[in-house]
């Protein structure tokens, strides 16, 4: 009797721990479009491993600038060749995927000028990727789920204006999610003020290319600490670890499968902001998605 108690008591421990680790279970999120060759869009939400898809980039937009978007070699948006895209868009949409797309990049050509740019960027952004009508939308009609702030050039004004217009689009009907990529130096020099705004539902922070803040090898302490002052100075609904799918994505900070999932992630999944793993990107993920989903 009393072994079949204890054996009772060890199995609802086990489904209660189950329960817990589900409850703060993460997702992975990736960037495409950058790089013709790294399988479709449709292809990549049919992967099973992605909860979020991050165009990239609204390279061009913001200072009198008409806005362009650059999908490498995926299509042309000169000649409208990027509404193809609405079918893609809308076949991840239907397998739970979130599709939101991101402005900026490292080598694009953006910046906000005064306040008044910024609400005209973010009606711009409304009517022709969002909810709001446009007779010229260049993915189609389909509607993404959110706006990513990519913000690595340009000046560091008017970001926080451009998060408060986009917000309030939400009220609209549907939620207009809004993502950050900032690097992991804190606070970001890009976007340190609007992330003040506590408007964003998702930041994934960039852990490479920042060696004082990035995992090397054996020392997880300085990425640990880093992610700390994230979690415990941002509101944010959940923090994202950003990292290279491959070592060629990055410069540095790429963290080995094995390091990932026995060191790096035990040491943060345990924070309430814990949101999972963002890659950069698709054209660099060979296996190593499929490989730490589980551990995510």
């Amino acid at each position: 009797m009393a072994f079949r108690s204890a054996t009772s008591l060890s199995f609802v421990c086990l489904v209660l721990l189950a329960i817990a680790v589900g409850s703060n279970a993460g997702g992975i999120a990736i960037y495409w479009g950058q790089n013709g060759n790294e399988g479709t869009l449709s292809e990549t939400c049919e992967t099973g491993n992605y909860e979020y898809v991050i165009l990239s980039f609204l390279a061009t937009f913001g200072n009198g600038q008409t806005p362009m978007i650059n999908l490498a070699g995926h299509c042309d948006p000169y000649s409208n060749g990027c509404t193809g895209l609405n079918s893609d868009i809308k076949s991840c949409q239907a397998k739970g995927v979130k599709v939101i797309l991101s402005l900026g990049g490292a080598s694009g050509s953006y910046s906000l000028t005064s306040t008044e740019d910024a609400k005209q960027v973010a009606t711009y952004l409304w009517n022709n990727f969002l909810g709001g009508q446009s007779s010229s939308r260049p993915l189609g009609p389909a509607v993404l789920d959110g706006i990513d702030f990519d913000i690595e050039g340009g000046t560091d004004q008017h970001w926080n204006d451009l998060a408060r217009f986009l917000s309030g689009y939400s009220k609209r009907g549907k939620k207009v999610h809004l993502t950050v990529a900032p690097q992991c130096p804190f606070p970001d020099a890009w976007v340190g003020n609007a992330l003040k705004t506590g408007l964003f539902d998702y930041v994934w922070v960039q852990f490479y290319n920042n060696p004082p803040c990035q995992y090397s090898s054996g020392d997880i302490g300085t990425l640990e600490d880093a992610w700390k002052q994230w979690t415990s100075d941002i509101t944010a609904t959940k923090i994202f670890l950003g990292l290279p799918a491959s070592p060629e994505a990055a410069g540095s900070g790429f963290i080995p499968v094995a390091d990932l999932t026995s060191k790096v992630l035990p040491a943060i999944r345990g924070s309430a902001k814990y949101g999972g793993v963002m890659l950069w990107s698709k054209y660099y993920d060979d296996g190593y998605s499929s490989a730490i989903k589980s551990h995510v």
